[in-house]
């Protein structure tokens, strides 16, 4: 867990209502600063991040959350420094549905569509080999109503889904899914799932989306109103955690299914099991 950190630069395990322990580990873990004069700017949270470093990761490792309250992060420039501080290999976002503007640095907007707009669960990218390992949000305002962000442990989505439905699970690890969306050339800000194929793919010319979408592992067809249908997969639905050595649910499957609705989608043709029939309506 690490050794002895300095009080000015040292975090505090704390406790808040919202908080579930699950088989004795605390979900997410919470850290305060030690005192109120740990720190007094976000170069200090850095600093500290940097310097504790292997004793973050060992929390976030057994809890599978981190959760930090009460620090000096008040802009998205000060959240990209505590993101940088901790030295993670940045992803490009290519192949991911949901509209997106870079705010600053590795720091983008969550989801664009509108507030009705529900964003079901899902894991981040799930629909596309290359996904992130970990992911980082920031709140800079707080919206009046709504706006949480909910989090679940893949292991337990996994085991509760098994013992309720384990023909289903048995599919679902033997065929993997295949996710269909169907992308304007311009992304679409009135759809959760509104990214055009020139954010998608990061460029206009369909010769070089063909190129990236081979290497992601995806097939195009194009459509006379300049929009493209992709296909992706088989996309296994289930992965195993080698770290913790355990399966866990690892998809996009209920977010497809009941999410990916606009003008040009029918969510329950978004998503198949990966031998192309049909995901059961049950």
């Amino acid at each position: 867990m690490g050794g002895q950190v300095k009080a000015s630069v040292d975090f505090q395990e704390t406790q808040i209502p919202e908080e579930r322990w699950v088989q004795g580990i605390q979900f997410p873990k919470v850290l305060f600063p030690a005192n109120s004069q740990s720190f007094s700017s976000v170069a200090q949270v850095g600093e500290a991040i940097r310097s504790h470093g292997a004793w973050l990761e060992s929390h976030l490792h057994s809890s599978g959350a981190l959760l930090f309250r009460g620090f000096p992060i008040h802009s998205a420039a000060d959240f990209n420094q505590l993101v940088e501080a901790f030295g993670y290999e940045e992803l490009p976002y290519v192949g991911g549905a949901a509209p997106r503007t870079n705010v600053v640095g590795r720091v983008f907007t969550a989801n664009e569509s509108p507030p009705d707009q529900k964003i079901p669960f899902h894991h981040e990218m799930a629909q596309v080999p290359e996904y992130p390992a970990k992911l980082f949000f920031y709140c800079e305002v707080e919206p009046a109503v709504g706006g949480e962000t909910p989090i679940v442990l893949s292991h337990l989505v996994y085991q509760k889904m098994a013992d309720q439905f384990p023909e289903f699970v048995r599919k679902l690890e033997e065929h993997g899914l295949l996710y269909i969306r169907v992308l304007g050339e311009g992304d679409d800000p009135s759809s959760p799932i509104g990214r055009g194929w020139h954010s998608t793919f990061l460029t206009k010319d369909k010769d070089e989306a063909e190129r990236r979408a081979v290497r992601l592992g995806m097939k195009l067809e194009w459509l006379e109103d300049g929009g493209v249908k992709t296909i992706m997969g088989p996309i296994p639905a289930i992965k195993f955690d080698e770290s913790r050595g355990q399966k866990i649910w690892f998809n996009s499957m209920v977010a497809a299914y009941t999410g990916w609705k606009d003008a040009r989608n029918d969510p329950e043709k978004a998503v198949t099991f990966g031998d192309g029939t049909p995901l059961p309506k049950d």
